[in-house]
């Protein structure tokens, strides 16, 4: 099922930017699932079947992890139970339907299947979930039932390199177009679609010597990377997973229910976070109605409209490019489009009519919930 995905230049943009600078993006929301995540489902659907395996248990945020892998299992006829966050849940109801019409189960997070999910509602009935909770669940299913794995979307290290098809096929697309990027921009949550077209260029920055920037970009309102701590966390809230040393708000944080889901993760890669802590990378935080802004200034250029978690990377190439317009540099900027927006459009609606608010942490709010890492 794997197939290249196209780099396309967004010249209309450049042009009402007015900026010297090239503008491309690697467009992953052409794939069959609508993002670059069936690069790890199928591997991992695969391995599972051939081990045995009847059923996977994952998380999913805003839809587009769960939608590929309960895609890959109806490749090779494994059943699929998606523990989808709340807030996205209610949020994105065609993205349900689809992972839904793939065969799988979907489950609001938290629910009262899982001793995580009821620990959760008991404390708070009305919680709008996290990413974290929802592993929390996937993962206590998988170890309550012998015939289940659990399977993950991003953060880990085998999902993240699983992804570098994105980089190594930009690097070749790259080469093709005559140009090789300043600047590498993608959204990051977990991780995996940063790393996925990161990781190539970084290695050419350490082995090559490149001076190519490259920058991972999250939400104010979850800001990982840019507020958070460096040191050993667990992945999940009710500490299933081992402890991984990344950048962290930690385990416990319940961002708010910003319409990015697949960002709203209380850490990072360990890849990630290291490069981050070697200085390797950078990274940006951004509010919601400035990404929603830079999303309708690329829909009505480009015509494509992207989803929120990838509008980040987008407000970001925009800034970028707008540098480069007043320092007056030729500058070569890419960035990653990792998925569509068919499915947030009530996201939009919200924009459009004037009632979608900024969610941001206040520096008093972010200290508060980096003391239980202490």
């Amino acid at each position: 099922m794997w197939r290249p995905t196209p780099v396309f230049r967004a010249k209309r943009l450049e042009r009402e930017l007015g900026t010297p600078a090239k503008i491309y993006f690697k467009h992953e929301g052409v794939s069959p699932a609508g993002s670059h995540k069936l690069n790890t489902a199928v591997p991992q659907a695969y391995y599972n079947k051939k081990a045995g395996i009847k059923r996977l248990a994952t998380e999913t945020g805003a839809g587009q992890w769960g939608s590929a892998l309960a895609m890959a299992c109806s490749f090779f006829g494994l059943d699929c139970t998606v523990y989808m966050v709340k807030i996205s849940y209610q949020q994105k109801p065609y993205r349900r339907s689809l992972m839904q019409l793939f065969g799988a189960q979907v489950i609001p997070s938290p629910s009262d299947r899982t001793e995580a999910g009821r620990a959760i509602l008991e404390k708070d009935p009305d919680s709008p979930g996290s990413l974290g909770i929802a592993i929390s669940e996937a993962v206590e299913d998988a170890i309550k039932n012998d015939d289940t794995n659990y399977a993950l979307g991003s953060v880990l290290n085998h999902v993240v390199l699983h992804q570098t098809v994105i980089g190594q096929e930009a690097m070749k697309q790259m080469e093709k177009a005559g140009h090789y990027p300043d600047v590498v921009i993608a959204c990051s949550g977990g991780g995996s679609n940063f790393c996925g077209i990161a990781l190539p260029f970084v290695r050419e920055k350490i082995k090559e010597g490149k001076k190519t920037r490259i920058i991972a970009v999250e939400p104010t309102a979850c800001p990982s990377l840019t507020k958070g701590k460096f040191t050993y966390d667990y992945g999940d809230v009710a500490q299933l997973t081992p402890k991984m040393m990344m950048y962290t708000l930690g385990s416990s944080f319940i961002p708010p229910g910003i319409h990015a889901g697949g960002l709203r993760y209380h850490g990072a890669s360990p890849i990630q976070s290291q490069l981050l802590h070697d200085g390797l990378i950078e990274a940006k935080a951004y509010g919601q109605l400035d990404v929603f802004e830079a999303a309708k200034l690329f829909a009505r250029t480009e015509g494509i409209i992207p989803a929120p978690e990838s509008s980040h990377a987008i407000k970001a190439a925009i800034d970028e490019a707008l540098m480069a317009r007043e320092a007056g540099e030729d500058k070569t900027i890419l960035f990653c489009l990792s998925g569509h927006g068919h499915f947030d459009m009530s996201a939009y609606d919200a924009y459009l009519s004037g009632t979608l608010r900024d969610s941001s942490l206040s520096e008093e709010e972010i200290q508060e919930t980096l003391k239980a890492l202490n």
